[in-house]
C-alpha cells in the first residue's frame, strides 16, 4: 500500500502562485508514475500533470503548460506541483494519484491506484 499526502492549497489572486506538495509513504518502490488531477465543482476530474517516479520523463495537460511544473524531492518521496500565473480557472479540488502499474496511462484517471485526498485551490479574480 501507499498513502499519499496533498498539501500548499489555498486561496490565491489571479497571477499569483502555489506550490503544491504530495508526501508518499509506504511501498513506494513498487510505482511507476505519479501524477495530479483537479476537479472543479460540476465537471470531470481531469488530468493536470505527471511524471515517472524515476523522473525520467515529465508531461503537462495543454491547459497548464507554461505555468504548471511537476517535480521530484528523491529524498523526501515528495512530489511538487509549481503552479505559476494561476487563472480563475485553475481554482478546483487538486488530487495527487501514484500506480505501479506501469507509465503508459499516465493522463488517465483509470491509470492510477492510489490517490490522496485532495487539496483546495482557490484564485480569485
Amino acid at each position: 500500500q501507499v498513502q499519499l499526502v496533498e498539501s500548499g492549497g489555498g486561496l490565491v489572486q489571479a497571477g499569483g502562485s502555489l506550490r503544491l506538495s504530495c508526501a508518499a509513504s509506504g511501498r513506494t518502490f513498487s510505482l511507476t508514475s505519479v501524477g495530479w488531477f483537479r476537479q472543479a465543482p460540476g465537471k470531470e476530474r481531469e488530468f493536470v500533470a505527471a511524471m515517472w517516479w524515476s523522473g525520467y520523463n515529465t508531461f503537462v495537460a495543454d491547459s497548464v503548460k507554461g505555468r504548471f511544473t511537476i517535480s521530484r524531492d528523491n529524498n523526501k518521496n515528495t512530489v511538487y506541483l509549481q503552479m505559476n500565473s494561476l487563472k480563475p480557472e485553475d481554482t478546483a479540488l487538486y488530487y495527487c494519484a501514484a500506480t505501479y502499474r506501469g507509465t503508459r496511462s499516465y493522463n488517465m484517471y483509470s491509470g492510477y491506484d492510489y490517490w490522496g485526498q485532495g487539496t483546495q485551490v482557490t484564485v480569485s479574480s
